[in-house]
């Protein structure tokens, strides 16, 4: 099974999930958006599979910051264009298990999923 985490490494939920992930014995490679950025494939592959909706992340202060006019009309071509220019706009984390894709952290879902 091949395992990504994507996400921000102080994020106090990527440490929850990582350290969840760490409890259990599961390999899994950490993906830094800080670090590594995003590329617009991979991008565009979450929002496929979860919607612009769940991904992007409405609740934090770097959506919250922005000015009212981005945040008006959102479709999904905008909504990747604001990630891409900010990453830290993404839910985190972001797991992928072999292509299967999770959004967000919360223990009793991790435990249906391995």
């Amino acid at each position: 099974m091949i395992v990504t985490i994507y996400g921000i490494k102080n994020c106090d939920t990527m440490k929850k999930a990582r350290t969840w992930l760490d409890a259990k014995g599961i390999a899994y490679t950490f993906h830094d958006y800080k670090a590594e950025g995003i590329d617009e494939k991979s991008l565009k592959r979450f929002v496929d599979a979860l919607g612009w909706e769940t991904v992007l992340n409405r609740a934090g202060t770097t959506f919250r910051a922005l000015p009212d006019e981005d945040k008006q009309d959102l479709d999904a071509t905008k909504a990747i264009a604001l990630m891409l220019a900010q990453p830290s706009m993404i839910k985190r984390p972001m797991l992928d298990r072999d292509g299967a894709l999770t959004a967000g952290f919360k223990p009793d879902i991790y435990e249906t999923l391995f």
